[in-house]
């Protein structure tokens, strides 16, 4: 059994047994994600209104965090398109882009992000994030995608747009700004974006973002881009970062809970769902409130030195996968090598085109769109299909913030229909057997003139107690119409779909029994689980029955028939 200290340190967990056959597979993963993180980093920080540098200063301590305290071995965790746009939408009221009251606010957002996952983890309440439904997810994020690649634009063709979240208001901009689009600007952009594609399609072992900024900070410092009106990133801080808290300001905190709760929410579920794969994969278990400490613990690092807030990033967890990450020390190797980039390096970055940062992040968003996820949802679940479909338009319409409240609702309200409308079965017997099914499903199943049984798949709750109600009194008018014989008629409940009754569904339940009493049908009760026997007992309800409660359908039939065995099925 694992100690208190390895769940909460699992670094002293693996790394005291870490094995020399995986240095390899790790150091290769390092050096791999490490020339993916510093472009993205920097991309990403231009995305949320931020200089560059704050990218880089979220891709050093918090990845180390994370790496000491996180139960996955895989997720590259770091700044993301999502939350980068999530970021710049909550701070755009609040400021002006790139001034210190706008970083201040980031590092303020980063610090409360991490204490909400924090106080989520600590309290074992990682449940919470269940309110985001994987199709709400992946409807949520395709459409920020679309935003996020929209928002990239205005780089590409060197164009000031002003800030807008949703998609219909960035076309509008777009086609007003584009009469005004700089050529050379475009050419680098445009050119930026295709040797991206050409290296993905061709290339796919190469990290093309760190290429691409290889090859066009060396042109743009040759020919002198900058001087030619191309945006470049500019001067760059050189040196390590420091450590300090932002000042916080209640004002400023009331603004952005709404956004922290939306970033803790989108962030742990991105998080988990893709550390889970690769899991799977690896044949481990990831502890999830553990995974809320250690993103929490990540992102107070990021707001104490400077930056952002961070999670765990897709595209660049399934990269170090792939490149052979066994354990987090491949983490802390590109977390390395960003610092040693911050101390030495970042003045070489000064000639870098904005418009090929942009292209990254055009890039690396593609994939957020994930047509056959949709496709897959569409054919096994088409109420999912709805919340997604919601999600997707409120998103996009609506803007990012409004449109994640949106399709919550949404998915609240799909749960909610559900429960209220169970799935139901009119039961009949097999032949030749005591085994009962849904003659929906199985058409030779045999039933007894004046006897219905059904079947009801779900709890009985105040959401359903009408429903049910109406189901009951319905099923018992079949039951007394078609009784030819002398015997009062029968109503057979099979509760082995039902967990739970609430005060609504005991009222609802007392009231059916004086019902059907009044037009001389029992309702008989079968397979009753032990929680639902308690509840009948404590509501005095048991009693009721008398001898109607019975341990199968079958008995229930036999019961209700009124002789020994069961009458020849009709």
């Amino acid at each position: 059994m694992p100690s208190a200290l390895n769940r909460f340190l699992p670094i002293t967990a693996w790394g005291p047994r870490y094995q020399r056959s995986d240095l390899r597979g790790d150091v290769s993963a390092g050096l791999t994600i490490a020339a993916m993180l510093i472009p993205q980093a920097m991309a990403y920080a231009l995305l949320a209104g931020l200089p560059p540098i704050i990218g880089l200063y979220a891709a050093t301590i918090p990845v180390i965090v994370y790496a000491l305290l996180g139960s996955s071995g895989q997720l590259a965790v770091g700044p993301v398109a999502i939350v980068s746009l999530l970021t710049a939408t909550a701070l755009a009221p609040l400021a002006e882009q790139g001034t210190a009251l706008y970083i201040q606010a980031a590092a303020v957002l980063a610090v409360m992000v991490g204490v909400l996952h924090v106080i989520l983890g600590l309290a074992r309440l990682g449940f919470v994030v269940n309110f985001l439904s994987h199709s709400v997810l992946v409807g949520f994020t395709a459409a920020a995608a679309i935003i996020i690649g929209f928002s990239q634009v205005k780089h590409l063709f060197g164009v000031a747009l002003p800030r807008t979240d949703s998609f219909g208001a960035n076309l509008v901009e777009l086609s007003r700004a584009l009469p005004d689009a700089h050529g050379l600007t475009m050419i680098v952009g445009l050119g930026s974006f295709v040797l991206l594609m050409a290296l993905k399609k061709w290339f796919r072992a190469i990290p093309g973002a760190f290429v691409l900024v290889v090859v066009i900070t060396t042109t743009s410092a040759v020919v002198d881009l900058s001087g030619r009106g191309v945006a470049v990133v500019g001067s760059i801080p050189a040196g390590l970062l420091q450590i300090s808290l932002p000042g916080f300001d209640g004002g400023l905190i009331r603004s952005l809970v709404a956004t922290a709760i939306i970033i803790t929410m989108v962030g742990f579920m991105e998080s988990v769902a893709v550390a889970k794969v690769y899991a799977r994969r690896n044949r481990y278990e990831i502890v999830p409130n553990q995974e809320l400490i250690a993103l929490g613990g990540a992102n107070i690092a990021a707001g104490l030195t400077g930056g952002y807030p961070v999670t765990g990033g897709f595209s660049r967890t399934a990269v170090n996968a792939n490149a052979g990450a066994r354990t987090p020390l491949a983490s802390l190797i590109s977390a390395g090598l960003v610092l040693a980039t911050l101390a030495l390096f970042t003045p070489l970055f000064e000639p870098l085109p904005q418009a090929a940062l942009g292209a990254i992040i055009i890039m690396a968003v593609i994939n957020l769109v994930d047509v056959a996820e949709m496709r897959h949802i569409a054919k096994v679940k088409r109420s999912d299909l709805v919340t997604l479909i919601v999600s997707f338009a409120a998103t996009l319409i609506a803007g990012i913030e409004l449109g994640i409240a949106i399709a919550v609702v949404a998915s609240m309200l799909a749960v909610f229909w559900r429960l209220s409308t169970p799935h139901t079965a009119v039961l009949g017997r097999l032949p030749g057997t005591t085994t009962y099914r849904n003659l929906a499903r199985f058409p030779e199943a045999e039933t007894i003139a004046g006897i219905r049984a059904i079947r009801i798949d779900a709890e009985f709750s105040f959401v359903n107690a009408a429903f049910v109600k109406k189901l009951l009194l319905a099923q018992a008018a079949e039951a007394r119409s078609n009784n030819p014989g002398p015997h009062r008629s029968a109503l057979i409940l099979d509760c082995s779909g039902i967990n739970d009754l609430d005060i609504t569904s005991i009222a609802m339940l007392t009231e059916v029994l004086e019902e059907l009493s009044a037009h001389n049908v029992d309702l008989h009760l079968s397979e009753v689980r032990g929680p639902i026997r308690d509840v009948l007992h404590d509501a005095h309800l048991w009693d009721r029955f008398t001898d109607r409660i019975h341990h199968s359908t079958e008995d229930a039939v036999l019961a209700a028939s009124g002789v020994d065995d069961a009458p020849p099925p009709r």
